[in-house]
């Protein structure tokens, strides 16, 4: 299924969540990049800075051409959502977000794309968090997410509580997402990672807090899942997240995660907090689902320390 088909198609609320598209089987990049299946199913790295990991992450995963074809249009999704400096760990840190930035346009990606529907005026949470430079920096597009203008309808077919959605076109039409959360303390889901962090490709977050936002978190994934969740967890928000009091909030942990399974990136940091994964109730309930593993034990796992 090419890129207009699957656009087409989504705002018709026709993809279906078995299909390999809207699930974000990997079977599709394998095959449009020629490139043979990563060695591990996760790949965690300690003790270096956050471009640094990143590099080694995909070093041990053969290289980002083997997620980004060659001409295709990338979606990379940090969280930009607060309006607060790098330091408070509050968005995702703009130094990985540029280094992904300069694998996709490495591995002859036609476009990358970058936006986050933000909390705090947009502009500033852009500018302040320092991402908005770091993707102009590396060669990427920067794109509001503030305007209903660019958000479409679409069915979530595999959607327990949540239906339909209006997501941001540019979620719709990349060719390869790259999910880039930031592991934080959530003052309404205990922890925000990967899955969470996609509410920021769709208009209406408030309907999701009032129709279970667990729920609604996991049936988001039967939509569309990224091709990589790369999990920012160099400087850690423990308390007081999503936005944050002070820099008293934040732990300096210098470690990244990174999967195709969006579950399992999640229960990894979940771990690495220090909260067991079941404790956190979307994953769990994207486990039952069978979106993803929450049980890490199966896995192969690269563990790195720099």
């Amino acid at each position: 299924m090419n890129r207009r088909h699957f656009l087409k198609n989504v705002v018709k609320g026709t993809v279906v969540a078995g299909s390999a598209v809207a699930l974000g089987n990997y079977a599709p990049l394998l095959a449009a990049t020629g490139q043979p299946a990563p060695a591990y199913d996760l790949v965690a790295v300690r003790g270096g800075e956050p471009e640094v990991m990143f590099d080694q992450a995909m070093a041990s995963l053969g290289g980002m051409q083997t997620f980004v074809p060659k001409g295709s249009r990338v979606l990379v999704k940090p969280n930009i959502g607060w309006d607060v400096t790098p330091d408070r760990a509050g968005n995702t840190n703009p130094k990985l977000v540029g280094r992904i930035i300069e694998h996709c346009l490495g591995a002859e990606a036609r476009e990358v794309s970058v936006f986050d529907h933000a909390c705090d005026p947009w502009m500033q949470c852009y500018r302040n968090s320092g991402i908005e430079m770091a993707v102009r920096s590396a060669g990427g597009k920067i794109v509001s997410g503030d305007s209903e203008g660019y958000y479409q309808r679409v069915s979530v077919p595999g959607g327990r509580r949540l239906g339909e959605v209006k997501v941001h076109e540019l979620f719709l039409e990349a060719d390869v997402v790259i999910n880039v959360p930031v592991l934080k303390h959530h003052s309404s889901t205990m922890l925000t990672i990967g899955m969470k962090n996609l509410m920021g490709v769709v208009w209406d977050r408030g309907y999701w807090h009032r129709n279970d936002l667990h729920q609604c978190i996991a049936d988001f994934m039967t939509f569309r899942r990224p091709a990589l969740t790369v999990v920012d967890a160099y400087n850690v928000m423990k308390q007081n997240g999503p936005r944050g009091l002070s820099v008293g909030d934040i732990v300096l942990m210098q470690s990244l995660i990174v999967s195709t399974d969006p579950v399992a990136a999640d229960a990894a940091a979940a771990k690495l907090f220090g909260v067991e994964p079941a404790d956190i109730r979307h994953i769990q309930l994207a486990s039952e689902m069978n979106l993803g593993r929450m049980d890490l034990s199966g896995l192969s796992i690269n563990r790195i320390r720099l």
